[in-house]
């Protein structure tokens, strides 16, 4: 199952998020995203979790706790497809 993280701090690494989330099961791959240009994290990430039920208490009881002093938000990840569509109109 894939699970966004979201309202990451900066300095959250791949290795904080993986350690977060291995209490409640095996994670086969962790993905921060970064800005292209700068690097520097965009504050979000998603974690793979191949066990639903795992995936599933690592949400539930991972949601609005604190990691590195930022509150997390944590659901199950959507589809590219499903994203609001953003008007390129300015």
């Amino acid at each position: 199952m894939n699970i966004y993280v979201g309202n990451l701090s900066y300095s959250v690494t791949d290795n904080d998020l993986r350690k977060a989330f291995q209490d409640f099961g095996e994670v086969s791959s962790v993905n921060l995203i970064s800005d292209k240009l700068t690097g520097r994290s965009k504050g979000f990430g998603f974690v793979e979790m191949p066990n639903a039920s795992e995936a599933e208490a690592a949400m539930k009881s991972l949601n609005g706790t604190d990691l590195m002093g930022r509150t997390i938000t944590v659901n199950e990840a959507r589809p590219k497809g499903d994203a609001p569509q953003r008007s390129s109109r300015y």
